[in-house]
């Protein structure tokens, strides 16, 4: 991630709106904010949310609430809990997400 110059600003993220993406159970409900080629997510997952794809994308992802667990296309297996983060690359090995008692995180990718 390159990130160019830009003009300082304040994000008021519950002026965002909200937009649902169903996974195979559940419901991400992200507030997205674009900046150049940044895109900073806040996302929510409700409980019992399961992603719907693999992502192969790279991002750097703080738990501010809640857990979620990773599961990794080489079959490694990791939970993020509030307060901690994660960063991948972009490419492989691809990802997905779920949760059980659902997460609040912020995305940066």
């Amino acid at each position: 991630m390159k990130m160019t110059a830009l003009a300082m600003s304040v994000t008021d993220w519950t002026q965002v709106p909200l937009v649902d993406h169903p996974g195979d159970s559940g419901v991400a409900s992200w507030r997205t904010q674009t900046f150049a080629e940044i895109r900073v997510r806040m996302v929510e997952y409700s409980p019992g949310y399961s992603a719907d794809h693999w992502c192969s994308k790279g991002h750097v992802i703080l738990c501010l609430e809640g857990a979620f667990d990773i599961e990794l296309a080489d079959g490694k297996r990791l939970t993020l809990k509030a307060g901690q983060s994660y960063h991948v690359g972009d490419g492989e090995p691809a990802h997905r997400s779920s949760t059980t008692l659902g997460a609040k995180l912020f995305i940066v990718d």
